[in-house]
């Protein structure tokens, strides 16, 4: 038998009880576990006690976490979400670059970040049935759309005020610009998800042509006039 440790293999560090590391890793596996559920089945026909089963311990064990199933989904949102838009708030206020090389970074990174990432079926569950919990609808608007709407307008707001974009309604813009993202990440858990319609959509091309409609347009340009000090010259 071999004395040297397994580098592929993950021990425990010397001096934490067993016990105490479980008990610190139960949050995140029990939001982990519901996050899974409330994608996979939705948010009212999932049962607390097929979270806690998932995450491998008792539903009195939960409880102690989460008190109730929306306390659990708030949570789930905080998590995958909320502290998602307060690192791209982070970005922004750090950013170096022009605002449109801002722009292209920003919905790249929401996408690897969220598009990519089982955060993505959050959308499809408030889409589908924040209706019937207002409590949760009125979380989420708080801590999800005002935030991620203040954060893009400030985009927009800092390309206007640098000369870079010219003048917009900015809250509209904003609505325009998160509809596609919002639009694939419900197409890739509803249709999306069927063998019939795998490679119908490629999302990083979407945002690529997004982002170049949104800084081009469709209407071509007139070519630039030669000044004519230059047009003179070019006859002699």
């Amino acid at each position: 038998m071999s004395l040297v440790p397994d580098p592929h293999v993950l021990h425990d560090s010397p001096g934490t009880p067993t016990r105490q590391r479980r008990k610190d890793a139960r949050p995140q596996e029990l939001l982990d576990a519901a996050l899974e559920l409330f994608v996979e089945k939705g948010f009212a026909a999932t049962r607390s006690e097929e979270v806690a089963a998932r995450a491998g311990v008792s539903k009195g064990t939960l409880y102690l976490y989460y008190p109730s199933k929306e306390e659990l989904l708030k949570a789930v949102i905080r998590e995958n979400l909320s502290r998602e838009i307060a690192e791209g708030v982070d970005i922004v206020r750090g950013f170096e670059g022009s605002t449109p090389e801002l722009l292209d970074h920003l919905m790249h990174e929401w996408w690897r970040r969220i598009g990519l990432t089982p955060a993505s079926g959050i959308c499809k569950l408030i889409v589908s049935e924040v209706r019937n919990f207002p409590e949760i609808a009125a979380f989420y608007l708080q801590e999800v759309v005002e935030p991620c709407e203040r954060m893009m307008g400030s985009v927009i707001e800092r390309g206007i005020e640098r000369g870079e974009f010219r003048a917009v309604p900015t809250a509209e813009v904003v609505h325009a610009l998160m509809a596609p993202m919002l639009f694939m990440m419900l197409h890739q858990h509803s249709i999306g998800a069927c063998p019939v319609a795998a490679g119908r959509l490629d999302p990083l091309r979407v945002i690529e042509r997004q982002i170049d409609l949104v800084l081009n347009g469709l209407v071509p340009r007139p070519a630039a006039k030669k000044p004519a000090s230059r047009a003179r010259g070019a006859k002699r």
